[in-house]
């Protein structure tokens, strides 16, 4: 039977069926942890993309604007050829970490511009050169440049020029969880016609060739149609509209062309690749079966025109291809356009205008495509590698203390091209923009990384799958409880189960950090925080390079905000569901005594006004690492206001903490408000007093300093001229000003903490900025910009901050965006210009963007400062707090 019904489906739907279907493919998977079998564990020269066409994966899949279902069992992606490229374009190209001059980087031009929750309707736009793709040309010369030069992107090989490409959208609706409309538009910007073979193809992961007991799967031809049949998914109908070749093949290794060893079968994973390209008809299977099929569709398109074709993926096994590619087909496709328009007229605040309503929708967009499937059993993998996971064997094999690991879920990504596996802190951020377009995805990403199968029996939570034990900041209990706040603001209560079960695990880890990232037992922090990679002048996540130990103004920060985020996490929960008075005690004594050991231990620089790591020598000496930089700014970002209302329906608790005060008098300098509290009663709990505020304040509002156009940089401007020097061993460590790519090869040269503007700690600062106004109000001002005369309170400054960070994208009014950088077809071009790249980072001095440009994982958060434009005046949020921002994205949820 046929679906024809325009029954409105919900874009937000939480039932996992609407869910079952989504992108859930990766952008790749070559090069990955997962795919290195190597002896030294050199992923990306193990597995290289040169390999990708011809060898079958074994924990995932890649492919164009793809999907799958949640398990990856079946998957759909769009291969090309534009008659001249070496190899079909099946998957994006781009450097490994050690071919680039700034590490790696994807070298195509794909964006994704609309996305729902339920994958309702999603729509993605590719740019195909129609001159041979330049794969020698982009090698050669980023091996060629210095790290003291910009990368070599696609553009700068001249392969756009004279609009010879194509427009590729890809767009999708689903008709019911199980019915998914498909239609690929290519428009020709070429002066000529341009002849395209697009070749949608569908295919199995392959997970019948590692020695298990998983059923082989098959695809067949029926009539003019593909079917393929799963022993759990079923059979499913793929059919186009077009009556065109359909090519069969097995997704298996091409063992000849590879290895020089035959293969068991002639129908290999890079046949299409063989038959398109080189002509070779005998590489596909005449008798129409297999595990990977595509309909090879040949496309003469005019210049100025566009050409489209109709796919339907289905499980309604029918004949009656006009009900399903018909009238019927343009129908539902109107109908989950129009379904997603709406579902984001509700959703955008109503005061932004149409720039800021195209960031924005992209920037949700790009966080919803940015979900993959990640299979990672590493028990199995480390036992493929002849390792046993119980045996004392050294180190030598990645992950070996994590052999608890069996990951099998839909994850967000950072970006599934550059970063095509999970990083918790990152995913800790990714969560917050979540929240605010799908909440229910938002909590259980959170959930997923203290399920067992990820934490660490010890508690440690998993950094990344290069490696699981490297250390992150802790800044899961925060994003769970702003997450948790996101979800309670729009569903009028919060959601206890997830707070409690998060809190329950956060617990552990919070014991994992206290035990062994403070040796000492001073509350001071140190060793690892990889987050901030290359920003101080040693490796923190390496040994010193002489005796002693680094205690850092930032971890000791991060750990503090750990603290105040786990008490705040009790005291919600003690209203709800009393028996939490004692562990709120123990955190807020936590917090204290932290704060006093930033005090005590010499962190701050009374001379500078500012926070710095401090070396410790083995003879009692110490020094402090004057670099200014985001470690000093951090401290702020320690605060948290509780409401006076929170803990009058609390007594018995107030009553202990006033007690516990008592009795540890020099505990409560730390809370400056335990005496004297501020607006509305409101209580503070923060590292730095009044005076302290102002003078970190007064630097990182200074433009000479840390103030950007853009943002706030992550160091001060100040060391381009005057460069931090440290002598160790008779070698020079320098730490100088660098507002974009990094010159140094360490942590692989594409991250850099040196002087470019990264979103999450920006919107860290700004929060703190908040909530130091929600206590102090209008009676606490400050030059902003530093040197100007312009005084602000606090909320305005966070106002300005966040306009500042969206003006990266915003089109000014020269109609250029900063995100672009000098890209003039990006700046001028009406087909290029409104296409958004969400960068890693960016430049500190002219907001362009840096790294990896898929990244909604970390600047996603552009559209959590989006309702900047809600017209929150000052004096509603002082009287609110953060309750005042709420309506502006009040009405999300569209119910059936």
């Amino acid at each position: 039977m046929v679906t024809t019904s325009k029954r409105r489906v919900s874009p937000a739907d939480d039932s996992p069926m609407w869910r079952k279907w989504g992108p859930y493919l990766s952008d790749r998977q070559w090069g990955t942890v997962r795919e290195d079998y190597s002896e030294h564990g050199a992923a990306w020269a193990y597995f290289p993309h040169d390999h990708a066409r011809s060898r079958a994966y074994r924990w995932g899949e890649d492919g164009i604007g793809g999907i799958s279902d949640d398990q990856q069992r079946l998957c759909f992606a769009l291969a090309l050829w534009n008659g001249v490229d070496p190899i079909l374009k099946e998957r994006y190209f781009g450097l490994t970490n050690n071919e680039g001059n700034h590490g790696e980087d994807v070298k195509e031009y794909y964006f994704y511009l609309d996305n729902t929750p339920t994958h309702s309707f999603m729509k993605m736009l590719y740019k195909y050169p129609q001159r041979a793709y330049p794969y020698d040309d982009l090698l050669t010369e980023n091996r060629r440049r210095s790290r003291t030069e910009p990368e070599y992107e696609l553009l700068d090989t001249g392969i756009f020029r004279d609009n010879r490409y194509f427009d590729i959208v890809i767009e999708y609706a689903k008709c019911t969880p199980e019915d998914i409309l498909i239609e690929i538009t290519a428009f020709n910007h070429g002066d000529d016609t341009a002849v395209l073979h697009l070749l949608p193809t569908l295919w199995f992961r392959n997970t019948w060739s590692w020695g298990d007991s998983s059923a082989r799967p098959a695809i067949r031809r029926r009539g003019e149609a593909i079917v393929a049949s799963h022993p759990e998914l079923g059979e499913r109908l793929l059919v186009c509209d077009r009556i065109v070749p359909l090519l069969f093949t097995e997704n298996e290794t091409n063992n000849q062309r590879l290895f020089g060893v035959p293969n068991l079968s002639p129908y290999v994973k890079d046949a299409f690749n063989e038959y398109v390209v080189h002509g070779r008809a005998e590489v596909v299977n005449p008798d129409g079966a297999g595990t990977k099929a595509a309909a090879h569709c040949l496309l003469a398109v005019e210049p100025g025109k566009s050409q489209a074709i109709r796919l339907r993926l289905t499980d309604a096994l029918t004949d009656a291809r006009d009900a399903l590619l018909g009238t019927s087909f343009t129908n539902i496709m109107a109908d989950r356009r129009s379904g997603a328009n709406d579902f984001y007229a509700r959703l955008l605040p109503p005061g932004l205008d149409e720039d800021g309503r195209l960031i924005m929708r992209q920037a949700l967009a790009g966080l919803l495509w940015s979900k993959q499937f990640y299979y990672f059993d590493v028990q199995t993998w480390l036992r493929e590698h002849g390792v046993d996971p119980l045996s004392r064997r050294s180190d030598s094999i990645r992950n070996l203390s994590w052999s608890h690991m069996w990951n099998s879920d839909v994850i967000s990504m950072p970006d599934k091209w550059e970063y095509p596996w999970y990083a918790a802190w990152d995913l800790a951020f990714h969560a917050i923009p979540l929240a605010l377009v799908d909440a229910s995805f938002a909590k259980s990403q959170l959930e997923l990384m203290l399920d067992e199968y990820y934490i660490h029996p010890n508690g440690q939570i998993p950094a990344y799958e290069w490696n699981f034990s490297d250390v992150n900041p802790p800044v899961h209990a925060w994003a769970s409880l702003f997450v948790y706040e996101i979800d309670k603001q729009h569903q009028g209560r919060g959601d206890v189960r997830f707070l409690r079960e998060s809190f329950n695990k956060l617990l552990m880890n919070f014991t994992w950090w206290v035990n062994r990232k403070d040796p000492a037992g001073q509350n001071v922090f140190e060793g690892g925080f990889l987050g901030l990679d290359n920003i101080g002048v040693f490796d923190r996540s390496a040994p010193l390079p002489m005796a002693g130990s680094l205690e850092q103004a930032d971890g000791t920060a991060w750990m503090a905000l750990f603290s105040q985020s786990m008490l705040q996490i009790v005291l919600e929960l003690e209203v709800r569901e009393p028996g939490y008075e004692g562990l709120a005690v123990q955190f807020a004594q936590h917090f204290c005594r932290i704060a006093l050991a930033i005090e005590h231990e010499g962190l701050w620089d009374e001379e500078d006004g500012f926070f710095y790591d401090l070396l410790r020598l083995p003879d009692g000496s110490v020094t402090l690492l004057k670099t200014r930089s985001l470690v000093g700014l951090l401290p702020i970002c320690a605060t948290t206001v509780i409401e006076r209302e929170l803990l009058d329906r609390i007594p018995r608790l107030t009553e202990r903490l006033v007690r516990f005060f008592r009795r540890f008098p020099s505990l409560a300098t730390a809370i400056s408000s335990l005496d004297r509290p501020g607006v509305r009663g409101r209580h503070l709990l923060a590292i730095v007093n009044e005076e302290k505020l102002r003078r970190v304040l007064s630097r990182m509002l200074d433009p000479a300093e840390f103030f950007s156009d853009y943002g706030i940089r992550s160091l001060s401007r100040s060391h381009r001229d005057h460069p931090y020097r440290f002598y160790a061993a008779g070698i020079a460590l320098t730490v100088e000003y660098e507002p974009a790519e990094s010159r140094s090869g360490a942590f692989g040269g594409n991250s850099n903490w040196r002087g470019p503007i990264w979103m999450p700690i920006n919107i860290l600062l700004i929060r703190a900025l908040r909530q130091f106004y929600l206590f102090y109000g209008n009676t606490f001002t400050v030059e902003c910009p530093t040197g100007s005369g312009i005084w602000m309170n606090l909320y305005q400054v966070s106002e300005e901050i966040a306009r500042r960070l969206i003006s990266i994208f915003r089109r000014g009014p020269d109609g250029r965006r900063a995100v672009f950088g000098g890209a003039e077809i990006f700046q001028t071009d009406p087909h290029w210009r409104d296409n958004l790249l969400f960068y890693e980072y960016f430049h500190g001095d002219d907001g362009a963007g840096i790294g990896a440009s898929h990244q909604t994982g970390w600047t996603g958060l552009v559209a959590a400062v989006m309702p900047v434009y809600a017209n929150v005046t000052a004096k509603q949020f002082l009287e609110e707090g953060e309750q005042a921002i709420a309506p502006a994205f009040h009405g999300t949820r569209d119910q059936r």
